[in-house]
């Protein structure tokens, strides 16, 4: 991040998804369960700021295709943004979702993306319910959670997994 870059924060619930069997490979550096990977996640910011941009209960969404493991790239992505953002609000959420304003994870969109599609403003719905929480965007993206089960018994399985050196984790 050079000196000229805008400082920014947020502290956000976030919500994210992906097409793979648990375990998401891609953190792994292995291939994707179905060989490509297709991701979603949302944030539904409690408190930011880009620069005196305030922030403070807006959305902000992404969806991205790689046709192999995502650390291979060539990925196309879309960013969803909360249509009640006024303009510099859009314009701060795109610089942050873009890897303009640096940080993670968002710089990591920007490697592994070679074709952005035009961002949508859509109207974000959250239903946080612990590990059974879902989030909407617009129309075209809906991301619901579960805990794992145990395939034998079917019970919720707790799982903690440490990994330090993984995609985005």
């Amino acid at each position: 991040m050079s000196a000229t870059t805008t400082k920014w924060f947020f502290e956000a619930d976030y919500l994210q998804a992906c097409n793979c069997d648990y375990g998401c490979p891609c953190e792994f550096e292995a291939p994707p369960t179905k060989g490509f990977c297709e991701g979603v996640g949302a944030w539904r910011i409690i408190s930011g700021k880009y620069g005196d941009v305030v922030l403070d209960g807006l959305a902000l969404g992404f969806s991205v295709h790689t046709p192999g493991p995502m650390h291979k790239g060539n990925g196309t992505g879309a960013f969803f943004i909360d249509e009640r953002a006024t303009a510099p609000q859009r314009e701060a959420l795109l610089k942050i979702a873009s890897g303009q304003a640096g940080g993670m994870p968002f710089e990591i969109f920007a490697a592994i993306t070679t074709k952005a599609l035009p961002p949508q403003y859509v109207k974000f719905e959250f239903d946080l319910k612990g590990r059974n929480s879902s989030a909407r965007m617009g129309k075209a993206v809906t991301i619901g959670l579960e805990p794992i089960k145990n395939p034998i018994s079917g019970a919720p399985e707790e799982i903690r997994v440490e990994h330090a050196t993984g995609v985005i984790f």
